[in-house]
This record gives structure tokens, C-alpha cells and sequence, in this order.
């Protein structure tokens, strides 16, 4: 017979934390009812990797999903990056099953090479993460971020330098991907797997120095938090919120804007240049990078949004630019935007 763990505080912290994450049902159907084709409870997967984050997680979301009556399941997905994954991936199904959750999906991925090693296996999990939610008709997808993790984006965030965006982190709830660890340190993690009788797995690539986001886990942040005091996660934590707040201030303010203003011509869409001119840079140069990413598909890198603005504040006849997949001028009161259908 398996003996109940006791309810030590790592426990209760991350039971916690998945519970305030756990999607609102207040009616509860018994038995395998549909509800519009969908089954009557709420069904929640949880990315499982096997490490001590994502079975934390697992395990506190098999607990808590059953007291409150809604689906838990785990999805996995093996990289083949390394020898011996699919001996993990198989442990962590292994894992997700005696836990109780249900179903559990094992999902086997190719990773390009697009953007580094570390983008491409990202995007090839996430698509992974995405196609078992709808195949199985998830509502929720529980990723096993914590503060840590939050920390060192806020860093690398930094480190490139490319404003409020690069260091508002990850959002706890985006889409259907959600993160009830944000606020808990690993070392609670590691605690809670201890406290459960719970074997996680180290993956040996959190340990190789040739990924920079190692680096910072293993060498940076601990030097500043010993260099600044402790609590130095915690500060980068609280500093990825304020910017995650004003980045979304100011991008709902310049949607708004963008609304009003645009107007679509035969040529591509125009601005008039007064209006654009009455705004402070930071909202300009948003309302300009929205008007490009929502007609033409194209991200402006900083330097080419500040060249289109300069068309806008420092008017003295320039011709039009061209930039990638697009051109912008200015003609008279108004700067027109077109496609070159050129990438």
C-alpha cells in the first residue's frame, strides 16, 4: 500500500500554487457526458519532462484536480536530442500513470535546427504541447516554470537590451499555456519531490556551460545574489511583472490608437503623421510596429522602427525607405506603408 506523504511546507506550496492555477468549474457532471462535443470536466494536461519542476507540478495537479473533479493528464515530449530519451520519456509516463493522471501522451519530436538548438527544440515542444491539447480537447497546459526560470530570462532580457519586452519574462497565463510555479523558487520543487518520495531526472544539458542560459543558472545569478544580497531572484521576479504591466499598458494604448488612426488604401495602409507626431516615442513607435506586423507579417527591428520615425520628427524631404518587405513615405500629411513583396 502506497503511504500518503505528509503535508510537509514544499507540499503545501506547490498544491498551493496549482490550485489558485486550476480553471474555474463550478458545475460538476459525473460520468462521460458531452457538453458541445466536449467532454462535461475540464481536462488538464501537464507538460512532463521527469525533472523535479515538472513533477511537482504533476503530481500536485493529479491531487488537486481530483478534489476538485476536473481532468488531469500528462502530455511528454522526447526530443531525441540525447542517448537514453526515450528511456526518460518513457520513466516520466511511467511516473504521470502512478500519479493517477490520465491520459498520458507520449509524443516523439524532430528538431530542426532553425535559431539554435535551444529555439528549435522549444518550438517543436510547443507544437507538440499544442497538437495533444486539441487532440484531446485540453483546456489548460501546465508548464513547470518557477521564479528561477522567470529570473534568468529577466536576465538574458537584459543582457539583449531591446527594452520593456525582452525582460517582462513569461506571462503566468498566455493562451492556453499556463505556469503555477512562477512564484515558487526551484529549490521548492526539489523539496516537494523529496518530501513525496518522488525520483526525478537531472537532465545533464542544465549542466552544460555551452548553453548560455546555463551559464546564467549556474555562474551569474548566484555570484549577483552573492555580490547584492539574497533576494536578488526575487527583484528580477518583481521586475519582470512592472515591465510585464507597462508593456501591456502601452500596447493597449497604441492598439487603441492604431484603431483610430489607420487608414487602408489601395497602396497599403497610411498614418497621419500629426497624430503620430503627438505621441511620445515609446507609443509612436509601438502604433509603427503594429501597423507592419498586422499588414505586412513584419517584425521592425528597433533600428528601422527609429528610421521610420524619422520621418515622422525629422521631416526634411527624405525619399522613401525600404526596409524588409516593405516601404514606407511620406507623402504630404500622411506616411504610406505598401509591400515591396520582397522578404
Amino acid at each position: 500500500m502506497t503511504t500518503r506523504p505528509r503535508l510537509t511546507p514544499a507540499i503545501a506550496d506547490v498544491r498551493s500554487a496549482v490550485r489558485a492555477a486550476l480553471p474555474a468549474f463550478p458545475e460538476l457532471v459525473e460520468g462521460p457526458e458531452l457538453v458541445e462535443g466536449r467532454a462535461a470536466t475540464p481536462l488538464v494536461l501537464v507538460a512532463l519532462s521527469g525533472g523535479p519542476d515538472s513533477l511537482a507540478l504533476a503530481a500536485a495537479t493529479a491531487f488537486e484536480a481530483k478534489r476538485v473533479g476536473i481532468r488531469a493528464g500528462a502530455v511528454i515530449v522526447d526530443h531525441a536530442l540525447q542517448d537514453g530519451s526515450a528511456d526518460v520519456a518513457a520513466r516520466a509516463a511511467q511516473q504521470a500513470h502512478e500519479l493517477g493522471l490520465d491520459p498520458v501522451l507520449l509524443r516523439s519530436v524532430a528538431v530542426g535546427t532553425a535559431g539554435g538548438p535551444e529555439a528549435a527544440a522549444r518550438e517543436a515542444r510547443y507544437a507538440a504541447l499544442a497538437d495533444a491539447a486539441t487532440e484531446t480537447a485540453a483546456t489548460t497546459v501546465f508548464l513547470g516554470h518557477t521564479l528561477d526560470d522567470q529570473a534568468e530570462s529577466v536576465l538574458l532580457g537584459l543582457g539583449r537590451g531591446s527594452g520593456l519586452g525582452s525582460i517582462k519574462g513569461m506571462a503566468p497565463k498566455s493562451g492556453i499555456y499556463a505556469r503555477p510555479l512562477l512564484r515558487l523558487r526551484r529549490q521548492t520543487t526539489l523539496q516537494f519531490c523529496i518530501d513525496s518520495g518522488l525520483e526525478a531526472w537531472t537532465d545533464p544539458q542544465n549542466a552544460d556551460e555551452r548553453f548560455t542560459r546555463v551559464r546564467v543558472r549556474s555562474t551569474v545569478l548566484p555570484m549577483l545574489e552573492r555580490e547584492l544580497g539574497p533576494g536578488f531572484a526575487e527583484a528580477l521576479f518583481r521586475t519582470a511583472v512592472l515591465a510585464r504591466e507597462d508593456t501591456e499598458a502601452l500596447d493597449g494604448f497604441a492598439e487603441d490608437q492604431l484603431e483610430e488612426l489607420a487608414e487602408h488604401a489601395e497602396a497599403g495602409i497610411s498614418l497621419p503623421v500629426t497624430a503620430l507626431a503627438a505621441n511620445p516615442p515609446a507609443l509612436r513607435q509601438r502604433i509603427i510596429r503594429m501597423t507592419v506586423l498586422a499588414e505586412f507579417g513584419v517584425s521592425l527591428s528597433r533600428t528601422h522602427t527609429l528610421e521610420v520615425s524619422k520621418l515622422v520628427i525629422d521631416w526634411h524631404g527624405q525619399e522613401a525607405i525600404d526596409l524588409p518587405g516593405i516601404k514606407v513615405e511620406r507623402q504630404g500629411g500622411l506616411l504610406i506603408f505598401g509591400s515591396t513583396g520582397k522578404a
